[in-house]
């Protein structure tokens, strides 16, 4: 499985949120951000909730898990 996300497109669609702020909100480093957009890293069930109420939707509208072929 795989665990596929939205967060730049979110970031960009909610008023060009930067990787830091994202970061600073949700009390994580913007590495983590940047690694969690890029597939490198499966965030924990907190931070997914600290992430989809900064970004104002739910953890479903972010994070999707697809099967891997």
């Amino acid at each position: 499985m795989n665990l596929d996300n939205k967060i730049k497109l979110l970031r960009v669609m909610k008023g060009d949120i930067t990787q830091q702020n994202l970061a600073d909100q949700v009390g994580c480093s913007r590495q983590t951000i940047h690694s969690i957009e890029s597939g490198k890293f499966v965030p924990s069930v907190e931070l997914a909730l600290k992430i989809a109420k900064v970004l104002s939707c739910r953890v479903e509208d972010i994070f999707e898990l697809k099967e891997q072929k």
